[in-house]
């Protein structure tokens, strides 16, 4: 599984001008505006989050692990409702659009494993699935917290709303994939 996408700066300034005329528009109630890009990355239907962040601390996040829709658009509505959908806190308001910072994490697709032994902590971001429940995390929440990777699963299992150890079950699914994730 390739870590690095490498997208260019270019790419990535233009991601965090989508995600931050997102977040400021759908603030302030007014319409967002219609994107166009030439380049074919911007064009591929890909899987990506949108974090923002608060005097350092999260504030909301939200993102399509499935690539449903071309990049561009899944940032600039995963930026929207980042901001004024994630049921963990209420809407971000216009007097604290300033003190925001954006950080975007573009997936790689989804690969199935076996053998947990597979997931390198801090490349890989881990999608629990059981039944009606399913839990993700992204690569660098691990990093973050300093966790390794019976920490890792356990956290992911317990947002999945599982019991921390489910990831052992059989019939438990574990999906691993890489993000490329940079800030404003």
């Amino acid at each position: 599984m390739n870590n690095k996408q490498n997208l260019s700066d270019k790419i990535k300034s233009d991601l965090i001008e989508i995600a931050k005329t997102s977040i400021e528009k759908s603030v302030k109630g007014e319409k967002l505006p219609d994107f166009k890009f030439d380049e074919p990355v911007m064009n591929e239907k890909r899987g990506a989050f949108v974090t923002i962040k608060k005097s350092g601390k999260l504030r909301g996040c939200i993102g399509y692990v499935l690539p449903l829709f071309p990049l561009y658009e899944t940032v600039l509505k995963a930026a929207k409702a980042a901001a004024l959908e994630d049921p963990r806190f209420p809407s971000v308001s216009k007097n604290e659009l300033k003190d925001l910072k954006i950080e975007i994490s573009v997936l790689t697709p989804m690969k199935e494993i076996e053998d947990v032994n597979e997931i390198e902590v801090g490349k890989h971001g881990i999608m629990i699935k059981k039944g009606p429940y399913q839990g993700l995390l992204l690569p660098q929440v691990a990093t973050e917290y300093n966790w390794d990777r019976k920490t890792f699963l356990e956290h992911t299992c317990l947002k999945a709303g599982l019991d921390m150890n489910a990831w052992r079950d059989k019939d438990t699914t574990i999906l691993i994939f890489s993000a490329e994730v940079f800030e404003e």
